[in-house]
């Protein structure tokens, strides 16, 4: 073979294609690199933390971390007082001098004590299965009695050791991990402590689980997990799994009292003057749509919460035979120190609440009417707080509970003492002491009450106190004052003098005077003179009476009550019948 006519074989040249290869190779790292770079700077943080809210036991309330923490575990769990009074009920009290708890509802007023088993429910003991307890100046409340009689529901963590809280008519949206992906792989929802992928993540939203929303941001719920953790999670990652609305735990402890109706359209009462023995009601004239009677007959005795009592069961059947229900005054003697006494502890308190209840009972008294005044008003807070002690006790007795108080005014001791707000949503009525516009000693002669100022302070309650005019029981005068007025060395001493209706009648004769409607008071009016000094009687009548009963029904008001029987004349009666019980 001729070799010559092949020509040698050559040589494969692999330099250029392993540098390709090895600059592909380099992109590719390259390129990896930079993924990773851009998905760590851009992409879902994968790291999970655990989140720190500073106590062992953290309290939760709709998301949001409270102050103070919980002891104890289980049935055990204690709640710090303080919680308790910002959250659920800023009217639980702390009285220190008797270290005691005392929560007021509509129809209970309990008692609870440190390191105490046994607590009081309306004066009657029941037994706790762990007791109130006081470390480092905090109070600490077991679960047991806010669940029975605040209807407050506690979820605790064993994980976490994170207490949740819910209140009766709370609104919960829960929200779930989808049952699975396109592959059928289970999902876990990544939940973050702040709403962006880059946050790091506090858990997951695991399947079968469901976490509470409290917020939207954004595009992202603000949840809360089955273990107290709260964090964000994408709306488009989980879907909504319904809603609940936390009922009460006890319905049967919210407040259900109904006073007991007079009979008429309205009530009409008449409060009975009573001194030292209680008038003979057989002496009494008719007394037309009257319906309640409310007789002075108990009246505070000393500091210690002992009462004295008038009253006259003879009265009652008089009463009760025609119809009339029966609210005793209950009065502090206008005595602000022995207010002071008396209000000071739950014990001098319960001490005047039994009487109170007890007399009732033994009378077949209707209702009770409270009447303080002249208190001091550093003590407001104490009446107020009897008052949401007595009211659940009279109305387990079945009474109507009612309270008199002034216009407001700018007087400590006669007004601003008065929480009035608070106290018409405690007791069933609140009278208005619509009288005393000019008082005894007042410095010039003036109305009682002239309607103008009667109806200014009753829009005032109705308006800025937020006062139900349904609650409202317009108090009226009987009485009018008679002035004198004397001028001496260019003075003019002004004196007074109360009188009813039928002794001005005897006046106006006496002196053959003849009344003058007064259009800035809304009254008739009359002025003479009597032994060089001049008189002036703004007059309680018919013309009067009739202006303040149409102010009841121009109001929506519960009634009219009137100071006090025997200061009237009788066809005042037929009047105020004819306006509120013959009006429907």
């Amino acid at each position: 073979m001729d070799t010559a006519q092949f020509p040698p074989p050559r040589r494969r040249n692999n330099g250029g294609r392993g540098k390709i290869l090895l600059a592909l190779l380099i992109a590719a790292c390259i390129v990896s690199v930079l993924s990773i770079g851009v998905w760590s700077l851009f992409g879902p943080n994968r790291n999970q933390i655990t989140p720190s809210y500073g106590a062992e036991k953290p309290i939760f309330y709709k998301g949001k971390l409270l102050n103070g923490q919980a002891k104890g575990i289980g049935d055990s769990l204690l709640i710090p007082l303080s919680v308790i009074k910002d959250l659920v009920d800023p009217e639980i009290a702390y009285e220190q001098e008797t270290k005691s708890v005392i929560i007021t509802t509509g129809k209970n007023v309990v008692r609870l004590q440190p390191e105490q088993l046994k607590a009081w429910v309306n004066e009657k003991p029941f037994e706790l299965r762990f007791p109130v307890e006081e470390e480092e100046g905090e109070t600490y409340v077991p679960v047991e009695p806010l669940a029975r009689f605040y209807g407050v529901r506690f979820a605790e963590s064993e994980e976490t050791g994170i207490v949740t809280l819910l209140k009766p008519g709370d609104i919960v949206t829960w929200v779930a991990a989808p049952a699975a992906d396109k592959e059928g792989s289970e999902i876990s929802v990544p939940v973050r402590e702040a709403p962006t992928i880059r946050a790091p993540m506090v858990g997951r939203l695991k399947q079968g689980e469901r976490a509470s929303v409290w917020s939207e941001e954004d595009g992202w719920y603000y949840v809360q997990l089955s273990n107290g953790y709260v964090g964000y999670v994408e709306e488009k990652s989980i879907l909504l799994a319904g809603s609940e609305t936390i009922a009460s735990a006890n319905p049967e402890e919210e407040n259900s009292f109904v006073p007991k109706k007079p009979m008429g359209q309205r009530i009409v009462l008449a409060w009975e003057q009573v001194h030292t023995k209680t008038p003979d009601p057989g002496k009494f004239g008719q007394m037309h749509g009257l319906n309640v009677v409310s007789p002075t007959w108990f009246h505070l005795l000393d500091g210690e919460g002992a009462l004295e009592n008038r009253a006259d069961a003879s009265y009652v059947r008089w009463a009760h035979d025609r119809g009339y229900q029966v609210w005793a005054l209950f009065s502090n003697r206008f005595d602000p120190k022995l207010t002071a006494q008396a209000l000071s502890s739950y014990d001098r308190r319960m001490t005047i609440a039994r009487q109170l209840v007890s007399w009732a009972e033994m009378y077949k008294l209707d209702g009770i009417n409270i009447d303080f005044e002249n208190v001091n008003l550093e003590d407001g807070p104490g009446l107020t707080q009897f008052v949401r002690e007595l009211t659940p006790l009279l109305h387990e007795a079945g009474l109507t509970v009612s309270i008199d108080v002034t216009f407001v005014s700018s007087s400590p001791n006669w007004s601003m003492f008065y929480d009035r707000k608070a106290l018409a949503g405690i007791v069933d009525y609140m009278m208005l002491m619509a009288y005393d516009e000019h008082w005894a000693t007042s410095p010039v002669a003036g109305s009682v009450a002239s309607l103008p100022w009667v109806e200014r302070g009753l829009k005032q309650l109705i308006d800025e106190y937020g006062i139900p005019p349904s609650k409202l029981i317009l108090g009226v005068p009987f009485y009018s004052r008679v002035w004198t007025e004397e001028t001496a060395d260019g003075k003019t001493k002004v004196s007074s003098k109360a009188v009813g209706m039928e002794a001005v009648r005897s006046i106006i004769e006496k002196n053959g005077l003849s009344p003058k409607f007064d259009a800035d008071t809304g009254q008739n009016y009359v002025e003479y003179e009597e032994n060089g000094a001049v008189k002036k009687i703004w007059l309680e009548d018919e013309t009067s009476m009739e202006s303040r009963a149409n102010l009841v029904l121009k109001y929506g008001l519960a009634g009219l009550a009137a100071w006090s029987r025997g200061f009237e004349k009788e066809s005042i009666w037929v009047t105020i019948d004819k306006v509120l019980q013959s009006s429907p």
